[in-house]
This record gives C-alpha cells, sequence and structure tokens, in this order.
C-alpha cells in the first residue's frame, strides 16, 4: 500500500477567467493539475480535494453556494476521493485533514493548487510542520499580481518568491514533467 497523498488546493471556478478572484496562468496549472490528478487515479494514490468556502462577511469569492466556489471541471472529485472544505489559507486548519492522512499512514504529499503564496504555502508549511513529507508541482500552482508598500510585484515574481521560500526544507519543488 502507497504511503503518498494528492491533494488538491481550491481549483474552484472563481480563480478561472471570469471568476471573482482569477489568477494569472490558472488554467495552466489546472491542466497540470488534472495530468496529476488522472495520474494519481490510475496508480490508486488517495486524493483528497480541498475546497474553500468563504466565511467571512465581506469576501468576495469562494462564497457558499455559489457555482464560482465549485471545483473546477478539469478535476471534480470522483466519488471515492475525499473532499475537504476549509474556511482559512491552510488546509490543515480545523479540518481533521492531518487526522484522516495519519488514520491512513499517508506520509508524502504532493500538493498543487492555488494560491501560491496563499493557501498552497500555508498548506505545504502546516503539513510540513506535522511530520508530512511534502512535493510542491510548481506548474500545476497559480497566484496573482499584488501590491506590497506601494510597489506592483507581478505573479510570476510572486510565485517564484514562494516556491523558492518553500524549496527548502518545507517541501521538495518540482515540474508536472518531473512526475
Amino acid at each position: 500500500m502507497s504511503n503518498q497523498a494528492l491533494i488538491l488546493v481550491d481549483i474552484q471556478n472563481d480563480y478561472f477567467p471570469g471568476g471573482a478572484m482569477e489568477l494569472v496562468r490558472m488554467e495552466e496549472a489546472a491542466t497540470n493539475a488534472a495530468k496529476i490528478l488522472a495520474d494519481a487515479r490510475r496508480s490508486g494514490t488517495r486524493v483528497f480535494h480541498i475546497q474553500h468556502i468563504a466565511q467571512n462577511a465581506n469576501a468576495t469569492f469562494f462564497l457558499p453556494n455559489t457555482a464560482g466556489a465549485d471545483h473546477h471541471e478539469l478535476v471534480r472529485p470522483a466519488d471515492d476521493e475525499v473532499l475537504i472544505q476549509k474556511h482559512y489559507p491552510s488546509a490543515f486548519r480545523e479540518t481533521g485533514l492531518a487526522e484522516q492522512l495519519n488514520d491512513e499512514n499517508l506520509t508524502e504529499l504532493q500538493i498543487v493548487g492555488a494560491m501560491s503564496h496563499m493557501c498552497i504555502d500555508a498548506t505545504t508549511r502546516a503539513a510540513f510542520d506535522a511530520g508530512f513529507s511534502c512535493t510542491v508541482v510548481q506548474d500545476a500552482c497559480a497566484t496573482r499580481d499584488l501590491t506590497f508598500n506601494g510597489r506592483d510585484v507581478d505573479a510570476a515574481d510572486v510565485h517564484a518568491a514562494f516556491m523558492a521560500a518553500l524549496s527548502s526544507p518545507y517541501a521538495t519543488v518540482i515540474n508536472t514533467s518531473d512526475i
């Protein structure tokens, strides 16, 4: 039995073109995530789909009971795959994810999804802190342009900075082609 799990984080409609929080390169990232998901399904790897549902009254995306909060069609959960809803950036905070992974002796996590600077970062760091071995597939992740202290930061730079920060010691960072 494999000790690996695939964690797909927030690959939801609001992040795609026309959505309430469109990300840069989200379609490419989701296409790569779909390839990884197909491989996981063929190999029998356990799959966990993480879905963010906003609880904040001021939230503008991932609103409950909206099409924007639904999983994108490229990576919809199969009946035998775990669906976990979260309300915070980390997929581990108040979700029971760690317990489910531990109950199934799943120790090696492959993480894909969005946003690189938010939920991928928070989930990977929490997984590492909980003792899991993490691999982030960087080209199956996406983010957006940010502004900080009056400076515009391009999404590619945001993504690169967060992947660089995660690459040691939190995770091995790879490309889809490396799988």
